[in-house]
């Protein structure tokens, strides 16, 4: 089935609205992998505090939710960016007709 090609603007917004859809997938991945990054380092401390107790467990979880999505919205890693230079030409390669479908032109 051949679908028709839709018009440069509309294939101009599809484009950029799946780069930013990627751009914040991207972004939210990387701060997932710190949240990982930042749980490990904290769960690797060797002795017990004394002020250590599942509040302030569930306090230090948020706290490192926070930086790691602070961190992830400056790059502080880089890798969203790594992500976009690698998935970012499959996004802009492929127009999208008006129904979603992938268009094959006419």
């Amino acid at each position: 089935m051949q679908v028709t090609t839709t018009t440069s603007a509309a294939t101009t917004g599809a484009t950029s609205s799946q780069k930013a859809q990627l751009q914040k997938a991207a972004q939210q991945f990387e701060a997932v992998f710190l949240r990982q990054m930042i749980g490990a380092m904290r769960s690797a401390s060797l002795a017990e505090g004394i002020t250590d107790s599942s509040a302030t467990q569930q306090f230090q979880d948020m706290a490192d939710a926070r930086t790691a999505d602070a961190m992830a919205g400056k790059g502080a890693m880089g890798i969203a960016e790594l992500l976009m230079k690698q998935f970012g030409a499959r996004v802009s390669d492929t127009p999208v007709a008006t129904d979603g479908t992938r268009a094959t032109g006419a």
